[in-house]
């Protein structure tokens, strides 16, 4: 069982809170965290769409708060309500937010939010800018660390004039935090195969189009790498794990659905270098491809807040970058150890459709161990099955609806 192995002792009179904004009950994420920590504990609590929400049914949840969101809100009516949470709680908590929002709002309203919760002190502009594909992609031409090319269309004549001299295929990203919620150009990843189809999907757009165009890192000269971390105030990193990706749903643009951890030291160094320059403190989720063309780790998403994958990574002390940040937060000391290489994750509810895609496909990942030294499952545990039932009933009927759409777009692309 996760943290058997576990060699420190947390604060038990701080909670923790997972915070999320819009619609996606069925993050296993939430459900980790509030399982590493709870495990541990730590009394858990967390902002929940409705009460059939599967986080909301862990035996190590203290509490779920329904509040039924869109991410599309004022901030002032999110940062209310993220207050209302924290005087119910009624003691200081450690935030932990599982999207981008969440992460935008707590760095950009920390004055109000100190005295109910603990979290990372960050530059208040900076996790609205890591969020945003422009400015991420800003920030690594401004710090020389490799990237796709991109451009950012600001009219439908900026993208008209891209097509005409793009080297296609080119992938197209909605380019900003809370924009994607209001208006969302593209419903996620999207492989855009020629000019014809580019402006078919600009028509849509409107006169501002919120996307970036990025260029297409072919698959079969490609590895997905990631990396997860938690620095301190001064950028120094207390928790840092490596690991490929081996699956992901939609394939090679969604979710991750399997991924082992491999050392990777060129890897390590190269984000924390990149965090050290740009100062940030938190949790971190970055998303890398390798690109077999050159030899260089191009850098596609900077996530300034825990992932979804993140129980994937636990050091042979019982560290994630979950406990680390409780540790660190509450005035302890996080010890240090190696990470558990060749230790496999796998998201049972999507990882099945995304097995069956990548076979048609035939790429391989030559880094992933041939046989894992231990599985942990996103869903499934012996002690705490009460969630995985949940989204099995919750999934069934439109998850099922969800994959087959999206395995048709993939067929198509």
């Amino acid at each position: 069982m996760a943290g058997s192995g576990v060699l420190f002792r947390v604060d038990r009179d701080v909670p923790g809170l997972i915070v999320k904004f819009g619609n996606y009950p069925l993050h296993h994420g939430g459900v980790g965290a509030i399982r590493s920590l709870g495990r541990l504990g730590v009394p858990m609590y967390a902002i929940t769409e409705d009460r059939w929400t599967p986080a909301a049914h862990s035996r190590y949840l203290t509490r779920a708060f329904a509040w039924p969101t869109t991410g599309t809100e004022e901030p002032a009516a999110l940062l209310d309500g993220l207050l209302a949470v924290g005087r119910r709680i009624g003691r200081p908590s450690v935030l932990i937010p599982t999207d981008e929002e969440a992460a935008v709002l707590i760095a950009e309203h920390q004055k109000e939010l100190a005295e109910h919760f603990l979290f990372p002190s960050v530059a208040p502009e900076l996790p609205r800018r890591l969020a945003s594909k422009q400015g991420l992609h800003e920030l690594c031409v401004e710090h020389g660390v490799p990237s796709p090319a991109a451009a950012f269309p600001e009219t439908y004549a900026d993208v008209a004039d891209f097509a005409e001299h793009a080297l296609f295929p080119v992938v197209a990203k909605n380019r900003e935090a809370f924009v994607r919620r209001r208006r969302p150009a593209v419903a996620g990843t999207t492989r855009v195969d020629d000019r014809g189809h580019l402006l078919a999907l600009a028509r849509r757009w409107g006169e501002r189009p919120g996307v970036i165009l990025q260029e297409y890192l072919p698959r079969e000269q490609a590895e997905d790498w990631i990396v997860h971390a938690y620095f301190d105030e001064n950028s120094t990193p207390l928790a840092l794990f490596t690991g490929v990706k081996v699956r992901s749903w939609p394939p090679h643009a969604g979710m991750t659905a399997t991924a082992y951890v491999v050392d990777n030291p060129e890897l390590a160094a190269l984000a924390e270098q990149f965090v050290k320059r740009i100062g940030f403190s938190g949790i971190v989720d970055l998303d890398l491809r390798f690109d077999r063309r050159d030899g260089r780790y191009k850098l596609l998403d900077f996530n300034p807040r825990m992932g979804a994958q993140f129980r994937l990574f636990e050091s042979e002390a019982g560290v994630d970058v979950v406990r680390a940040q409780h540790l660190h937060l509450t005035g302890r000391r996080v010890p240090e150890g190696e990470q558990r290489a060749g230790h496999r994750y796998v998201v049972e509810n999507i990882d099945l459709p995304a097995l069956l895609a990548y076979r048609r496909g035939g790429y391989t990942t030559p880094h992933a161990p041939e046989r894992p030294a231990g599985t942990e499952l996103a869903w499934i545990a012996r002690d705490d099955i009460r969630p995985f039932v949940t989204m099995l009933a919750r999934f069934a009927r439109p998850g099922a609806r969800h994959l087959y759409r999206l395995w048709q777009g993939s067929r198509r692309t």
